[in-house]
């Protein structure tokens, strides 16, 4: 399994207007699995996945603003799956960091995997 944790984004996802205009900080888990033998062996990152082509792709699906965190995370798996087709699973956690609601919350969060 491969993973990135906690990538920060600035970001402008969400239904009211202040969270379209001022925006809010946003946190990305991400995970895959795929066949790693051949990486293991060779040590040869044509033979990986990328992390850093990957961590690329969410940066520009968190760039493109939302109403909910459930399109963020279904288009961020969409362009990974898309770009690297030998993957068997993958999994991403999209969370919006103090969320705007009428009380304390760290974050709010979506998970979507294939």
């Amino acid at each position: 399994m491969m993973r990135l944790s906690n990538m920060e984004f600035y970001a402008y996802h969400g239904c009211l207007e202040n969270e379209r205009t001022q925006g809010n900080r946003f946190s990305v888990d991400f995970q895959c699995d795929y066949d790693m033998t051949m990486a293991a062996q060779s040590d040869d990152l044509r033979h990986a996945v990328n992390y850093s082509e990957i961590y690329e792709i969410i940066r520009e699906q968190m760039a493109i603003p939302s109403n909910l965190l459930e399109n963020v995370a279904y288009r961020i798996l969409n362009a990974v799956r898309i770009s690297f087709p030998s993957l068997e699973h993958a999994s991403v956690t999209v969370s919006k960091l103090n969320p705007p609601l009428s009380g304390p919350c760290e974050s709010s969060s979506v998970t979507m995997s294939f």
